[in-house]
């Protein structure tokens, strides 16, 4: 789909006028700076969307909905659960703009699932399914969902041509309706070639700044993955680049050299701060992004995350609301570790648990006190056998310890495979 250049930077412009006057900061820490309708205290639901696994119940990618207030008699049971019909390698979700709704993708069908979760979050109902990406963009692989106000951001992970990495970033209204579409980069900026991959997306409103990062194309991510690290062509077809683009005009401006596939991105939300975070899944490294001081950014190792020659494969990361701590899953060791972002040049491993033979996702509370971790990282990559758990657990965190409160185990509900969360809550939405 074409667009005047004109157009679509009048649109974007128009919405970064909008939330420069209003952004505010969503209860989960990993949200959009422009989601809007906060939890401020207690969530009530974690929506977890949901892998169909061959064999288990009706095989179909879902939402689950569970009860998460401890005041419910239904507390930490599932207590909803909705089918879209056949597995589509459902991944990552993202509220719109106004949190009325979730946008659901999967990454191997590349349909977009909406969800209205504002009418009843109890019940969310299936109300819309964009099966025509691919054949709209060129892309395949809708991976990050990321609110604009009225739009919604969605950074595929590979093509329709060869399905590998090269990609780019979609931008839909909030009905659903594709506006525009950028490929990544792939030329030289700065002394940097892109490699035109791509995986999370994170803005900065205040510095107009647009944060990118790599990963892998279809024909890897649904690869069984020990034939995969097998195969030496497959794992040299990784993302090693991160990008900064200018927001208002959706143009790539410089090009950092981040190997070892750094996956999500996090800006510090503390008003003071000025940076971000990512790790990267292959090299087991937390990287820095900050001002380089000649009005540019710079991109720095700062951080091992615990043994990289054991290959932990960190997979997630879950930023305090202050910007002080940082939590990071590795999927193949089952630990949960964090990290003290006091000093963010020289972060600090103070506590590790194993939480499972497998975890993947994690997402906090906005006061921090509540961690909640699922397991599956891909229907090909997860684990064989007994150590292929796949639950939705719920931790309190003291600051200086996780405890254990409850554990929905999706294999014995008969559901899937649990991967992205999100919260919602019942009338207490401003």
């Amino acid at each position: 789909m074409r667009q005047h250049p004109n157009l679509r930077k009048s649109a974007v412009a128009a919405a970064l006028a909008l939330a420069f006057c209003g952004a505010v900061l969503a209860d989960e820490t990993c949200n959009s700076p422009y989601t809007t309708r906060l939890i401020k205290g207690q969530e009530d639901f974690v929506h977890v969307w949901t892998l169909g696994a061959e064999g288990v119940g009706d095989g179909s990618d879902k939402l689950v909905t569970v009860d998460a207030n401890p005041k419910s008699k239904s507390y930490g049971k599932v207590v909803h659960t909705l089918s879209v019909g056949g597995r589509g390698e459902a991944h990552h979700m993202g509220f719109t703009d106004d949190r009325k709704h979730l946008w659901a993708g999967g990454l191997d069908n590349s349909k977009i699932h909406v969800f209205d979760v504002g009418s009843n979050p109890a019940k969310p109902k299936l109300v819309k399914t964009i099966d025509d990406l691919a054949k709209k963009t060129g892309f395949v692989g809708p991976h990050t969902f990321y609110a604009m106000p009225g739009r919604m951001m969605v950074q595929a992970l590979s093509n329709s041509k060869d399905h590998g990495g090269a990609t780019g970033i979609a931008i839909y209204n909030n009905k659903g309706e594709l506006v525009a579409k950028h490929a990544m980069p792939t030329g030289e900026i700065g002394g940097v070639k892109g490699d035109g991959y791509g995986y999370d997306l994170a803005i900065n409103p205040r510095k107009n700044v647009l944060l990118t990062s790599s990963f892998t194309g279809w024909n890897n991510y649904m690869m069984d993955m020990g034939k995969m690290v097998k195969d030496g062509e497959a794992m040299k077809r990784f993302g090693a680049t991160m990008a900064v683009w200018d927001l208002k005009a959706m143009k790539p401006k410089q090009i950092f050299s981040v190997p070892g596939s750094p996956l999500e991105i996090r800006w510090s939300l503390n008003p003071k701060d000025n940076w971000a975070v990512t790790a990267t899944a292959l090299t087991s490294k937390n990287w820095l992004i900050k001002p380089d001081g000649k009005g540019g950014w710079m991109a720095k190792d700062v951080a091992t995350i615990g043994d990289p020659s054991k290959i932990p494969l960190p997979v997630d990361i879950s930023i305090a609301a202050n910007g002080k701590g940082l939590w990071v899953n590795t999927f193949m060791d089952g630990m949960t570790r964090y990290f003290d972002l006091s000093n963010p040049e020289a972060p600090k491993e103070i506590y590790t648990k194993k939480t499972g033979k497998q975890v993947n996702m994690i997402s906090q509370s906005w006061d921090g006190k509540r961690v909640y971790i699922t397991s599956s990282l891909l229907a090909n990559w997860d684990k064989k056998g007994e150590d292929n758990e796949q639950f939705l657990a719920l931790y309190h965190w003291n600051g200086k310890e996780l405890q254990e409160q409850w554990r929905v185990d999706f294999n014995k509900e008969k559901l899937g495979r649990a991967h992205h969360m999100k919260f919602s809550a019942k009338g207490k939405q401003t």
